[in-house]
């Protein structure tokens, strides 16, 4: 048996249609909590879509947990303890633990505003992949 899963989420078109959170009274439209659908070990993700104008409605902070914004659609803004930070397709933020944020999709915009929240823990990640092995004379599959 191998040790992998597929799950298709959708296009970034279809994110908006999905309805989730971590607990009931914080799901919402726009979220897909991947890690609820996928043996996950060492990392988090959500799928998340804003339409323009909407917030999160709430700050949040993590004592252990480090998170990587991808926005791939869209623009908005993240707070960040006290500092605002204008994102767009192609910005990345890193968040780490202690860091208060929040974030919303640009008030004055036509599209949602798109993102994957990637959440680790745990221990560091060693500079170069330590258990990685390459198989140079596997030929390949296609």
């Amino acid at each position: 048996m191998t040790d992998y899963e597929v799950l298709e989420i959708g296009g970034l078109d279809d994110w908006r249609s999905h309805y989730g959170g971590f607990r009931p009274e914080s799901s919402r439209d726009g979220r897909r909590v991947v890690d609820h659908e996928l043996t996950m070990q060492y990392i988090g993700l959500t799928a998340n879509a804003l339409e323009p104008g909407e917030e999160a409605g709430y700050w949040h902070r993590h004592a252990r947990v480090e998170e990587l914004y991808v926005f791939l659609d869209g623009r908005g803004q993240m707070g960040l303890d006290d500092d605002v930070v204008d994102v767009s397709a192609g910005t990345l933020v890193r968040v780490g633990q202690g860091v208060w944020r929040t974030w919303r999709c640009a008030p004055d915009g036509s599209e949602q505003l798109r993102w994957l929240c990637i959440r680790a823990g745990g221990s560091e990640l060693p500079d170069f992949p330590d258990d990685s092995e390459r198989a140079v004379d596997r030929p390949m599959p296609w």
